[in-house]
């Protein structure tokens, strides 16, 4: 079998499937509390969905009541930045019964309200925390307990490439899962990890928010706009399922900013912009082209072309980029509006950041 490869009743794919970081973290802790004993080569833990055998990559001894050892997130068909990261645990047996458990190196630290972790505390989420905890308190002498200290090399410079800085989680990545098995390309982590931006604003008192698809967007909107970092939301592709979770929550008012690639097929009702899902940029410009004055030979050229970009081009050689862009926004606002009974403004910009509308609020 593969190094941290897992096996069990489920007989995964190594291909399909992998470990969460919160089953790497308790099968480390595991590991490390059995190598009191003596080394061990594999663990088997139990995850909310059932038994989960996990392969050893270090154990060691260090006195009569700790060990250390160590677990790789083995490499799955997904694009999971924490992919081939070795996560530690350090263990110590204590007198007092119960498992106390800290974020060591490369583990981050929660920093602002919202989050399912207090402000504080070791970004280690509820379900990795119940699974150490369970884990361990049955292989545990009786009457004893243990203090466990997760680190992550380079965890600190991994989360750059992650959304743990948006949310206030800083100096490390987060310990994650709910299940225990990472499935590959699982859109509802994703959503997940999107939404808890929304927690956060929230929390912070924030009813008023932009939302960008990504780190392009972010960028221009603090450029040209005059609000909070915390205010920005990044919703990726996922615009349908962040302005649900949105109005969930109580929010009052959106401006949608982004690059018109983006933006304009929400005029068209797709709230999944993943070009692979969805497209019709040509046919969204063209109509809004027609609705504007342009003639038929202007029409087919702007249906003919490749790009957004070269379609703003043909535009602003007609003097249209104004009066297209104008009607797409209202169409976005006026869709976004009915489907989510909230107030929603929209600003539609090019790769340079330049808003091509001019129907939004500016003050």
């Amino acid at each position: 079998m593969a190094k941290g490869a897992v096996s069990g009743r489920f007989h995964l794919k190594e291909s399909e499937y992998g470990i969460t970081t919160g089953s790497a973290a308790t099968a480390a802790a595991l590991a490390a509390l059995l190598s009191i004993n003596g080394s061990i080569t594999e663990v088997e833990i139990k995850t909310p969905l059932g038994d989960l055998n996990v392969l050893v990559e270090h154990s060691e001894k260090l006195n009569t009541y700790s060990g250390r050892a160590s677990v790789i997130k083995f490499p799955y068909n997904d694009p999971d930045v924490t992919k081939n990261i070795e996560i530690f645990a350090d263990l110590i047996i204590t007198e007092t019964s119960g498992v106390i458990i800290n974020g060591g190196d490369g583990v981050g630290t929660v920093t602002k309200p919202g989050l399912q972790i207090p402000v504080g505390e070791p970004a280690i989420n509820p379900t990795p925390r119940e699974m150490i905890i369970s884990n361990l308190q049955k292989n545990l002498p009786e009457g004893k307990g243990a203090e466990v200290i997760i680190t992550v090399p380079g965890g600190k410079e991994l989360a750059k490439r992650t959304l743990n800085p948006r949310l206030g989680i800083v100096d490390g990545i987060s310990i994650l899962g709910t299940t225990g098995f990472a499935r590959s390309m699982n859109l509802k982590s994703y959503k997940t990890s999107y939404r808890c931006q929304i927690d956060v604003a929230v929390a912070e008192g924030y009813k008023d928010l932009v939302f960008v698809p990504g780190n392009i967007g972010e960028k221009i909107a603090k450029r040209i706009l005059d609000v909070n970092s915390d205010q920005i939301i990044q919703m990726g592709n996922f615009v349908g399922y962040m302005l649900e979770e949105a109005s969930k929550e109580g929010v009052n008012r959106i401006t949608l900013l982004g690059h018109a690639g983006k933006l304009i097929k929400i005029s068209a009702s797709i709230f999944n912009t993943k070009h692979s899902i969805a497209d019709g940029r040509r046919e969204v410009i063209s109509v809004h082209s027609a609705l504007s004055g342009a003639n038929k030979e202007f029409i087919m050229k702007i249906y003919e072309s490749n790009t957004t970009e070269e379609m703003i081009i043909l535009l602003e050689k007609q003097n249209l980029v104004i009066p297209v862009f104008n009607s797409i926004a209202e169409s976005i606002k006026h869709i976004c509006s009915e489907r989510f009974k909230m107030e929603f403004d929209c600003m539609i910009v090019n790769m340079n950041g330049d808003v091509l509308n001019n129907n939004y609020n500016k003050s």
